[in-house]
């Protein structure tokens, strides 16, 4: 029977299509507030270009708020991140008070000859000399020779108990002895006479940690703009991303302010935060001033081409930083306090990126206009097309013969992977930790290589009940006995006790260096054999074994506990946010795989280059065989998160290309090549950050900051330009898969073809096998014959 005329098209659609149109269309409903404006990337970048000094007075006053309550609330430093029964342990050496079980610091000096033993007359002369110099200072000094008699090491103490003005006199203690030792050396100059301990040595680790982490903080802004200049061949271009880029990490250095009364945080976490914020936020407004600045010379109006931009662009910012976000979630899993500051701060720098990009960068390319390419510069080779140069001929032969470069990159990085089989975990040792030029931290190898007794100590603290002291007594007498007897520390010993004699701590210094595996297994028989041995006898007494290698222990154990469950959190999360946004199965579970299998290269790139010492001259460290315990599941959630930027940007310039009716393999090509020029110059911004890092002296940070370039690198070129291309190549229109029962998914895909209210129909070649129609766009149904 016909059906009656519409007034409009003269055709009326049944039911079934204007469900379906309904579907399609942007919800208008929805997306709108109070005023007008859209609750998405595009209403909002829409509202920020039309009314765009609104737009950056909200944004600068939420800037100048954040510092505000930055400043205000203050920063809770992290002291000490120990967990477990360490952790316990300090406690307990805290809570009576400054000078209570923790024993006064020492200072040492080392006099050593490789020439005269310490019975020669000139040795004998140097070492009373020092002596006498320091009991001036009114110090106490303890002498001991080496096996060998060729080195003297003297003992520096306070010569009466312990007090805030004794403490006051003994941490400028370092300096008054390094005075007093100039004259010996003077005197004495074939012997070495050098001057570490307790304070000296952490006095010169800090000092070149701050300093290490300030001049990367200061070279970071100019290798950021260099990088954006050559990007993008204009002085206003670059500097458009990197004001924003630091705008965002002053917001989100403010808020760490609030966040770290929950999360305290290390002072090197927060260059961490700093360097993460500003590579993301110039990444953000990289993909975005690139994306306006293409759909004009492509011949859109300033105004449509900061609509196009806001609505695909400003929607890949989104879904990235959440995903980036969800990732970096991951280290609160294991509950390691070092970790929940990084992880606070980071999504808190990130959520700032976010905010920015999308609310400001619309009003700045509208105010600027075609000013956005003042200030041009000169390139040493002229820049090719949107579609040209390197690596859009790569890709285009990977997707000539994907099979054979999927093999060849997949075996390259599992080649690069196996390493990581042996990676072994531990925290660095002070002498690993810092430059070992530093004259205290020289010396302090010298002494723990020759006076095991100075190494690191194990502190046995024990609490028992007032009417258990005698026992307590006889019981640690017993232990030090043992633990001598065991060779596992070198006695003298020292036992601090608290004012009523029902705890005390005693000190055992160490077999080992307080870092390898002597020391480990010391701390493991003290725990298991020794200490339930003794003071385990006592009823009611409670004892914890802890120190810095216990401390070490309890950390690596608990990331190695905790790791598999992060991981398994962040890659469900990742996949169902990816599933979400791309509307399908196949899509999240490539990305997800090839992901894992850049971070697993970075894994054994690391162990390749840290664990082995054929590096240690290129890059200034010494080896100590070990991967920092923390660094396993940091670089995990943040080379995941930073791995999906790259991979979201280019999958939804290929879904945008594919909702438009371009076959899945040509819109592979064409996007790639598109997005090449921008990926790299976002992949060079990383790199180049994080590569900063690899001029600290600290093991764990240029550990760290190589793990980041290497793995940026790796996503950047073998993952971008060969795996994901090869792999979508073979997958096909399969790529857009999406079961029926997961037809209910909310739609978040491109606006683009959804600008219409009209229903747009699937394109023929987007069906399936199974008999279902794959949109990119948002909508999965059983294909069926329609009138």
């Amino acid at each position: 029977m016909p059906e009656k005329p519409s007034s409009q098209s003269g055709i009326r659609p049944t039911r079934r299509q204007a469900n379906a149109a309904r579907r399609r269309a942007p919800s208008q409903s929805r997306m709108h507030t109070g005023r007008g404006i859209r609750i998405s990337p595009r209403g909002v970048g829409r509202w920020s270009a039309r009314h765009p000094w609104r737009a950056l007075l909200i944004w600068f006053a939420f800037v100048a708020s954040c510092v505000a309550i930055g400043a205000a609330t203050g920063t809770s430093t992290l002291s000490n991140g120990a967990v477990g029964e360490s952790a316990r342990g300090y406690a307990v050496m805290n809570q009576y008070g400054q000078f209570g079980l923790w024993g006064p610091p020492y200072e040492y000096v080392y006099v050593h000859s490789s020439a005269q033993v310490s019975s020669d007359p000139g040795f004998a002369a140097a070492v009373s000399q020092v002596e006498r110099q320091i009991t001036t200072l009114g110090l106490h000094v303890r002498e001991t020779a080496s096996a060998d008699r060729r080195s003297v090491l003297l003992s520096v103490s306070p010569g009466r108990p312990m007090s805030l003005a004794v403490a006051g006199e003994l941490g400028a203690a370092p300096a008054r002895i390094q005075a007093a030792l100039a004259a010996v050396r003077r005197a004495h100059p074939g012997l070495t006479v050098g001057e570490t301990g307790d304070i000296s040595a952490n006095n010169a680790q800090s000092q070149i940690v701050n300093g290490n982490l300030h001049r990367v903080e200061l070279l970071a802004i100019p290798v950021t703009l260099l990088v954006l200049l050559l990007a993008f061949g204009s002085l206003v271009a670059a500097l458009v991303p990197l004001l924003l880029g630091l705008t965002a990490v002053a917001a989100g250095l403010g808020l760490l302010g609030p966040l770290s009364h929950a999360f305290p945080v290390q002072d090197s976490a927060k260059t961490v935060i700093l360097l993460i914020g500003l590579a993301v936020g110039v990444d953000y407004a990289l993909f975005y001033v690139a994306r306006s600045r293409q759909e004009r010379q492509m011949g859109a109006t300033q105004g449509q081409a900061l609509e196009t931009t806001s609505r695909t662009s400003g929607r890949t910012v989104v879904i990235s930083g959440t995903t980036v976000a969800v990732a970096v979630a991951g280290m609160f899993i294991p509950g390691l306090k070092v970790l929940n500051g990084i992880a606070a701060g980071t999504i808190a720098v990130i959520g700032c990126a976010v905010a920015g990009s999308v609310l400001v960068l619309p009003a700045v390319l509208a105010l600027l206009g075609t000013k956005i390419d003042a200030g041009r510069i000169r390139l040493p080779r002229r820049r090719r097309g949107p579609e040209g140069g390197f690596w859009s001929s790569v890709t285009g032969r990977v997707l000539r013969h994907p099979m054979a470069a999927a093999v060849l990159a997949t075996g390259l990085l599992l080649a690069l992977a196996a390493p990581a089989l042996s990676l072994h975990m531990a925290q660095p040792s002070a002498i690993a930790l810092t430059a070992p030029d530093d004259p205290a931290l020289q010396t302090l190898a010298a002494v723990q290589r020759t006076f095991p007794r100075a190494g690191d100590p194990a502190y046995v603290v024990v609490q028992a009940p007032a009417a258990a002291r005698g026992a307590l007594a006889g019981e640690l007498a017993q232990l030090e006995t043992l633990a001598a007897g065991h060779r596992i520390a070198h006695p003298p010993f020292q036992i601090t006790w608290n004012a009523g004699h029902t705890a005390a701590a005693v000190s055992l210094p160490l077999t080992g260096n307080g870092a390898n595996q002597a020391s480990r297994q010391a701390v493991e028989t003290l725990r298991h054999a020794l200490v339930p041995g003794t003071v385990g006898h006592i009823r009611g007494a409670q004892a914890e074994v802890t120190g810095d290698t216990a401390a070490d222990i309890d950390f690596t154990r608990q990331v190695r506990d905790g790791l598999p469950y992060a991981i398994a959190f962040v890659l469900v999360l990742a996949f169902c946010l990816l599933m979400v946004a791309f509307r399908s199965v196949i899509v999240p579970l490539t990305a997800v795989a090839l992901n894992l299998l850049s971070v697993a290269a970075a894994y054994g790139l690391l162990v390749l280059v840290f664990q082995h010492t054929w590096a240690e001259q290129i890059l200034h460290f010494r080896s100590d065989g070990t991967i920092a315990a923390w660094l396993p599941l940091f670089l995990f959630v943040i080379l995941f998160g930073l791995s999906m930027d790259y991979h979201i940007f280019i999958l939804s310039r290929i879904q945008e290309a594919v909702t438009k009716g371009e076959p899945t393999g040509a819109a592979i090509g064409r996007s790639i090549a598109r997005t090449a020029g921008v990926i790299t110059a976002a992949a060079l911004v990383m790199v180049c950050v994080f590569a900063l890092f690899g001029t600290l002296s600290s093991l764990d940070l240029k550990q760290a900051g190589l793990g980041l370039a290497a793995a940026v690198l790796i996503d950047a070129t073998v993952i971008r330009s060969v795996l994901l291309p090869a792999t979508m190549a073979l997958l096909g229109e399969r790529n857009w898969y999406l079961p029926r029962w997961l037809a209910w998914l909310p739609r978040l895909g491109p606006e683009g073809s959804a600008a219409s209210s009209q229903a747009v129909a699937p394109a023929p070649h987007m069906a399936d096998h199974a008999g279902f129609v794959a949109e990119p766009s948002g909508v999965t149904s059983r294909t069926r014959g329609q009138s």
